[in-house]
């Protein structure tokens, strides 16, 4: 059996195995390598990392005799959600998302002590962008505020990375590595949120 690397997160996770979706550019450079490893899915749509903490026991690669060689962490995106302007069980206050990793990243731990863990922080947020796709898919009825700002993620990404610092592990600062690129509102985002296809 090859190694597995387990992605785990939201939406933004579970559409990346799309058509040039980074999950898939993933699975396309580690099936061509030496060292091949299988890349396994587990996006859900519209999860939070409280709803993720119920998700945990059924991660069914985890539960194997052979628990995965690494597994990436990709919450943040719908916690940080603002309260007031979405669904109330999107937002996750700040403080109980950073506590909600750690509870996930403990659970991986007893899973297995050498699993790599990877926490990603959620992207930035184009407010713009946000706004038009609400009015594309909405109309009249969008809201006349972005539900998410990208100020708010950046609060949910700096405890991100402040957990992975406090714990030993690597992370990846997505929310800052993007906006250090000139148009990465629609460079790297296609709703404002979700992230492009690569480029061939």
């Amino acid at each position: 059996m090859r190694p597995q690397i387990v992605l785990f997160g939201d939406s933004i996770t579970q559409q990346s195995f799309s058509s040039a979706g980074w999950g898939a550019a993933l699975t396309d450079t580690y099936a061509r390598k030496v060292f091949r490893v299988d890349i396994v899915l587990r996006g859900y749509g519209g999860y939070t990392s409280r709803l993720a903490l119920f998700l945990l026991e059924y991660l069914s690669s985890l539960g194997s005799k052979k628990p995965p060689a690494a597994i990436t962490v990709f919450f943040g995106a719908n916690d940080a959600a603002l309260a007031g302007r979405t669904s109330e069980r999107l937002h996750v206050p700040v403080e109980e998302y950073k506590d909600n990793l750690r509870r996930i990243v403990h659970h991986l731990k007893e899973c297995s002590s050498t699993m790599l863990v990877v926490l990603i922080t959620p992207p930035p947020v184009d407010e713009e962008g946000r706004m038009q796709y609400a009015i594309s898919v909405y109309g009249e009825k969008a809201m006349e505020q972005p539900e998410r700002t990208n100020k708010m993620s950046g609060v949910y990404a700096s405890q991100c990375v402040e957990l992975a610092r406090e714990l030993g592990l690597p992370s990846i600062n997505l929310w800052a590595k993007m906006q250090e690129t000139e148009g990465w509102q629609k460079k790297f985002l296609s709703d404002g949120l979700h992230l492009t296809a690569f480029p061939p």
